[in-house]
């Protein structure tokens, strides 16, 4: 299943998709049973180490006021931003903890000063793992057919397969993608088809808090100048929405993953048509979500125990483990410039590119 696409070599799909010779049993039973039980002490000093070197980052920066030092602490801080961000992924999945609420309270606390709804987030995260590479199902990064690729203006493909595409999250929370199965839909609203009757008070309860943030952004703003606001608020903001977009991205697009359709999909199929990145230096700090298949196949795993959990399932998944080790903006770049569509029919199809193979 593994390819390398760096010495020009041009991928060939293969015509069928065998079944699995393994089960999610055999998989489990291969991982350590310490891999699935969250360490509530762990969990918070990942928590509050992110917040005290975000905090830290804010000192300096105020104390310097030095046009020299902003660019690299916009840099910082919005990795830092982004590293938060994960410890709340691991609250929205409940590997934080086996308290649900405490999961909420940190998720909350770690997601709403990045302007995150971290319920409505969190449920429709649950869809995108629960539907992984499904062409009908999936949420994050799944691919147009070749149909309405076609259809496409300039500007929409210059909005998907271009750089802006990278700061495409805000918009995804206030519109879902109408291609969606119900259509498109709010992160913000219980009344989207996002949502179910019995979750509307856990969005409204992240909905209040996104506004009270926005609100307090607001009060800051008055008080300090626009220029506040761009030094240590917007540009780190959008920094970490780039970080968000391009590992999601990174980690569901590449030529050799395959896209089932209808019956051809099932969990585990689905769950390992994703591929594990490697970014270098910045792998601890942003807790290793570049372990990102056996986060797939087990959403339950806390982040520290990831790396042991994929070591332990590498040698049963065998070439259906995925894993690059090209440069990251190098992969960023052959992807976003390959994968455009798939077949308009196939239960098992891959990315086509309409360019040829550098």
């Amino acid at each position: 299943m593994s390819i390398d696409l760096t010495q020009n070599q041009r991928f060939e799909p293969p015509q069928t998709t065998p079944e699995l010779p393994f089960t999610l049993k055999d998989l489990k039973e291969a991982i350590p049973s310490y891999c699935f039980a969250p360490c509530v002490s762990k969990s918070l000093a990942y928590f509050f180490i992110d917040v005290g070197i975000i905090s830290g980052l804010y000192a300096i920066a105020h104390a310097l006021d030095s046009w020299f030092f902003w660019p690299i602490f916009w840099l910082m801080q919005g990795t830092m931003f982004w590293a938060l961000f994960v410890v709340g992924h691991d609250c929205g999945h409940r590997s934080f903890s086996k308290y649900t609420w405490l999961n909420d309270l940190v998720g909350h606390l770690a997601h709403t000063p990045l302007l995150v709804p971290f319920h409505g987030w969190r449920i429709s995260h649950r869809t995108h793992h629960n539907n992984t590479a499904s062409l009908e199902h999936d949420e994050s990064w799944y691919p147009v057919k070749q149909s309405i690729y076609e259809k496409m203006t300039w500007y929409e493909k210059l909005l998907r397969f271009e750089l802006p595409m990278l700061i495409a999250y805000p918009i995804y929370l206030f519109t879902r993608s109408p291609e969606r199965e119900g259509g498109g839909g709010s992160h913000f609203l219980p009344s989207s088809p996002l949502f179910r009757p019995s979750e509307k008070w856990d969005v409204i309860t992240s909905s209040i808090c996104w506004i009270l943030m926005v609100t307090l952004l607001s009060f800051l703003t008055y008080q300090w100048g626009w220029l506040w606001l761009l030094k240590y608020y917007l540009v780190p903001y959008i920094v970490f929405v780039i970080w968000l977009d391009l590992v999601t991205f990174l980690h569901h697009t590449e030529l050799d993953i395959p896209w089932y359709r209808g019956k051809d999909w099932y969990f585990l199929k689905g769950a390992l048509s994703t591929i594990d990145r490697d970014y270098g230096f910045i792998n601890p700090i942003h807790h290793n979500i570049g372990t990102h298949v056996a986060h797939h196949i087990f959403l339950n795993i806390p982040h520290y125990h990831l790396k042991t959990a994929t070591e332990a399932i590498k040698p049963i998944l065998g070439d259906y483990y995925r894993k690059s080790d090209q440069p990251i903006f190098k992969a960023f770049w052959h992807s976003k410039n390959h994968c455009h569509y798939v077949p308009n029919s196939g239960g098992t199809v891959y990315y086509q590119t309409k360019t040829p193979l550098d």
